[in-house]
């Protein structure tokens, strides 16, 4: 695997064999990399990476410059392994990992964020909450973007606050918002 884009673009990290994670793939992460390279100023943005896995995403952010990214994973062998890659990759200042159940932390978490990204396994009970705790529990700065990855049968329309959805073969990104656009793409 490697980051796409930014300082550390083609830079490699491998997991260890029996690394039981479903990475987000590199055509559906560059293109919604490249959706959100024409909404936000990456050097603005305080990230917020759930179910991060191998911590692809946590790299990209920091890679393009974030202000901050936190990471969490509640999988110890995978969130150990999300740690080494940011000191291997020196973006400790920038990037944190935890290790965390998603869930959890959404609920006791004091702060808001620009942008956060969930990647919960597909067959998670409960992906279909994360838009609800998220803005419930107001994690969002006023422009701040929730992007939730999912299959194909995990749907989100009807929602309110459901501001675009694009698909990548058999990924889907669901983007909300506090305010949707009556004029939002999807």
């Amino acid at each position: 695997m490697r980051v796409i884009s930014g300082t550390l673009k083609g830079r490699r990290f491998n997991p260890p064999d029996g690394f039981n994670a479903r990475p987000t793939t590199d055509f559906a992460k560059e293109n919604i990399f490249n959706v959100l390279n024409n909404i936000v100023d990456y050097e603005e943005l305080d990230v917020l990476d759930l179910f991060s896995g191998t911590g692809s995403i946590t790299y990209e952010f920091a890679s393009r410059g974030a202000k901050s990214v936190t990471s969490v994973e509640l999988n110890f062998k995978h969130q150990k392994f999300i740690s080494q890659t940011i000191r291997q990759f020196g973006i400790e200042g920038v990037a944190k990992s935890y290790r965390s159940d998603a869930f959890r932390f959404l609920k006791e978490v004091r702060r808001k964020f620009d942008l956060i990204f969930a990647d919960a396994p597909y067959d998670l009970e409960g992906v279909d909450t994360i838009p609800n705790i998220v803005l419930e529990r107001e994690l969002l700065t006023e422009d701040g973007i929730l992007i939730v990855e999912h299959s194909e049968e995990n749907r989100f329309e009807g929602h309110p606050n459901l501001w675009q959805v694009r698909s990548y073969g058999k990924v889907n990104f669901s983007m909300f918002k506090y305010k949707v656009d009556d004029d939002a793409e999807s």
